[in-house]
């Protein structure tokens, strides 16, 4: 099999395409869309995102040091991709998006109502990498609608219905091709 070897990229598909929201006193609450984001550790949990500083919401993170993770599902990819290309300086994304601020528990930043996961996120340390700063920060809670969870209240993907992001294209999640430990039980 021949390869082509291209430049250095962000090239890594698919990544999870997530509405992070913040606020800031001074400031109404704003929503960014990220697909720079990803789990780091299991005990604390822990997960980050990346963030370039001349957005908005970069500085809301950074000086409240708070931020949730909103994850959104396959229906909502219209408003996802307008909360990227959108600036929360001029705009007030919640109003013009119709999307619902709701209380978090352990954050000042909203969930978003609409969205089927969201996840509270205190930052711990940040990472300048040059393009954008990565924010690591401790899960501290994760709220389900009632209507993404199976009979055992579990996450159901069939219900949440999450995509990714792969080379500037929105791309559904859908099929099972197996679950953890798999193939083990069924090696040649």
């Amino acid at each position: 099999m021949n390869k082509i070897m291209k430049k250095p990229s962000t090239a890594l598909f698919p990544i999870p395409t997530v509405l992070v929201t913040s606020h800031l006193e001074g400031y109404n609450p704003n929503i960014l869309t990220i697909a720079w984001t990803g789990i780091l550790n299991s005990e604390p949990p822990m997960i980050y995102i990346s963030v370039n500083p001349i957005r908005h919401s970069h500085k809301m993170i950074k000086e409240s040091g708070e931020y949730v993770i909103n994850i959104p599902s396959v229906s909502q990819v219209k408003i996802v991709d307008y909360c990227g290309v959108i600036s929360g300086r001029d705009t007030n994304k919640f109003l013009e998006t119709g999307l619902t601020p709701t209380p978090a528990f352990h954050v000042k930043a909203p969930l978003i109502a609409e969205c089927p996961v969201n996840i509270e996120c205190r930052t711990k340390n940040v990472i300048f990498l040059g393009s954008h700063d990565v924010f690591i920060s401790e899960i501290l809670a994760i709220h389900y609608n009632e209507d993404v969870l199976d009979s055992n209240e579990q996450p159901d993907l069939n219900k949440i219905q999450p995509y990714g992001y792969c080379l500037r294209e929105y791309r559904s999640i859908a099929e099972s091709l197996g679950s953890y430990g798999y193939s083990k039980k069924n090696w040649p």
